[in-house]
């Protein structure tokens, strides 16, 4: 590791040190998100903090490999999106800890690449829930900015989806209902056919 990153992350931890909030790291103990360390930091001042280190390959890099809730997210935001290749991405994905994380790389970082459908859709079909829920939130993040799939791509994810709203856990279908709302939005043939595919699920989306 070069001198000014360790210099670096060194510095962040101290200034989480700082800015811990017990009682938000204790709520989230209590929910589940379990991590080593967790200081409870709320994401507008993480995003403050990304803002400040500015993008940062090695140090996304550091942070990434340490088991405190505050430096994967902040991993997330000071990637620089042309520098996550799919290979990193891959690593970054079977290393996500808890939903929390699966959420903010999708949505920090995964969304950006320019591998980010493809390796979506690698995800829907892992057999790790967190890594599916990470593919789903990507989705919902592309179609909320207009992306478009092919017929197979349609039929591959409603195939996928319906797997996961039959047999996953309350979060994964939480995460898969999320994605439809999403992709319903984006034009009337696609809220047609995804209501005509998932009508006998009761989904409270249409």
């Amino acid at each position: 590791m070069k001198q000014e990153t360790q210099d670096r992350l060194k510095q962040i931890k101290q200034r989480f040190r700082l800015m811990m909030n017990g009682m938000a790291s204790q709520s989230m103990r209590e929910k589940g998100l379990g991590y080593s360390i967790n200081w409870g930091i709320s994401l507008p001042a993480l995003k403050t903090l990304a803002e400040e280190y500015g993008k940062d390959y090695d140090l996304a890099i550091e942070l990434w490999k340490e088991n405190i809730r505050e430096c994967k997210i902040l991993a997330t935001l000071i990637m620089p999106p042309a520098d996550m290749k799919a290979d990193l991405a891959c690593l970054w994905v079977s290393q996500i800890p808890n939903q929390e994380v699966a959420a903010m790389v999708a949505f920090n970082l995964f969304q950006y690449i320019d591998s980010a459908k493809d390796l979506a859709f690698k995800w829907l079909a892992s057999a790790s829930e967190l890594e599916q829920m990470c593919g789903y939130n990507i989705l919902s993040r592309l179609f909320m900015r207009g992306e478009v799939l092919d017929s197979r791509e349609i039929n591959e994810l409603f195939d996928q989806a319906k797997t996961a709203l039959e047999g996953g856990s309350v979060s994964l279908q939480h995460t898969v209902v999320n994605m439809l709302s999403h992709f319903c939005t984006i034009s009337d043939e696609y809220n047609k056919i995804t209501k005509s595919a998932f009508k006998s699920y009761d989904l409270d989306i249409f």
